[in-house]
């Protein structure tokens, strides 16, 4: 199984106000630019996010990932929202514990979404492929992308591509 994350940072690394808003975001994007998003989406099986990250991307209004598989990690499946996606499904368990699961139901390629979802599967060794968009906005404080690490994860840079409107989109594959 590959499983890979494509996110926006700002310049400084957070991919989100401490308060979790991404208005930084929505102010520096381009109308009807999807940033190689959908060309990602297409490789991808399922997905697996936090709750907080679904919670944003369900206030955004218009459901990117169609009727893919949406795992949301949670401690509290009631609380799935009832009027959501009709694809969310609940998962808990350790990184490990959730690719298992994942694999048993014959997914190949996974994305990852959510800070604290990707801070737990990049110290568990288990993302394959990164793909981050650096936005030109540097916002000083936030919710960092990364987090403290057991040993250090060696990358290998396969491309960047520059947008007109000044994002830079790098994608790596971790060197096992």
């Amino acid at each position: 199984m590959k499983i890979s994350t494509y996110i926006s940072t700002t310049l400084d690394g957070f991919i989100a106000r401490e308060d979790g808003s991404i208005d930084w975001l929505a102010t520096t994007a381009r109308e009807g630019e999807d940033f190689g998003f959908g060309e990602f989406n297409l490789t991808v099986d399922a997905i697996v996010m936090g709750r907080k990250a679904f919670e944003t991307i369900h206030n955004f209004g218009g459901w990117p990932y169609g009727n893919k598989p949406v795992y949301i990690l949670t401690s509290r499946p009631q609380d799935l929202p009832e009027k959501g996606p009709r694809n969310l499904q609940p998962i808990a368990g350790t990184p490990g514990e959730i690719v298992q699961q994942l694999s048993g139901k014959g997914y190949d390629n996974v994305y990852i979404e959510g800070s604290k979802v990707i801070q737990a599967f990049v110290s568990a060794g288990l993302i394959d492929h990164f793909i981050i968009t650096r936005v030109p906005v540097l916002i000083g404080q936030g919710i960092p992308l990364f987090g403290p690490l057991e040993k250090d994860v060696r990358l290998q840079h396969v491309f960047t591509r520059v947008y007109p409107n000044g994002f830079e989109q790098s994608d790596y594959q971790v060197i096992r």
